[in-house]
């Protein structure tokens, strides 16, 4: 592990390749798992705001389990956006490829909502544990998810640390992402990782 500010980052995330490959995955990390996206008490206005915007669009399923049981549920006592029966996120839609995309971020890419995702869909999958004033950045890779990425990674060379740039600046700005990145490099080069 390394340290970079005030955040704790497994040496996986600096070494990992990764770059997803939706024509492969489906969009699996959205349909696949024991519970929904995590969310924070600040996203959750916004999340309700996405929802009163986009809900039309949005699986008649979804709209069924948002009525009954509401958007964001409490999970082991954390906030985490609603699935349906288990299974797709609430605000899943799939394009003619039958891939399964976040409704938030494609009105986002459209320019119809001004907010791309929840923190942890966007660094998905890269996790962070709070712990008092620190925080643990741990890489959960689930093959039956990540593998189409890991390939497509270790083809076009791309690290995990650099296909999530975007996400990681949104979540600790510039200057972390610059230490962070040079912080990278040097465990790929004592690994003997090529750089």
């Amino acid at each position: 592990m390394f340290q970079v500010q005030h955040t704790v980052i497994s040496n996986d995330i600096a070494t990992f390749q990764f770059e997803c490959d939706l024509a492969r995955c489906k969009g699996g990390c959205c349909v696949i798992g024991d519970a929904g996206a995590p969310v924070t008490a600040r996203e959750i206005p916004v999340l309700n705001k996405a929802w009163n915007r986009l809900r039309d669009e949005m699986r008649p399923r979804a709209r069924e389990v948002v009525k009954a049981e509401g958007l964001v549920r409490n999970h082991y006592r954390a906030p985490e956006l609603n699935c349906t029966d288990g299974a797709e996120c609430v605000f899943v839609t799939y394009d003619e490829h039958d891939v399964a995309i976040c409704g938030i971020q494609k009105a986002w890419e459209e320019g119809r909502f001004d907010w791309i995702k929840p923190l942890s869909c966007h660094l998905f999958p890269v996790r962070i544990m709070k712990v008092g004033s620190m925080e643990y950045l741990n890489l959960e890779y689930v093959p039956s998810l990540c593998s189409p990425a890991c390939e497509n990674g270790a083809g076009t060379g791309i690290y995990l640390s650099a296909f999530l740039k975007d996400a990681f600046i949104r979540a600790y700005g510039d200057v972390w992402y610059r230490e962070f990145h040079e912080a990278c490099e040097e465990v790929r080069a004592k690994k003997g990782v090529t750089v």
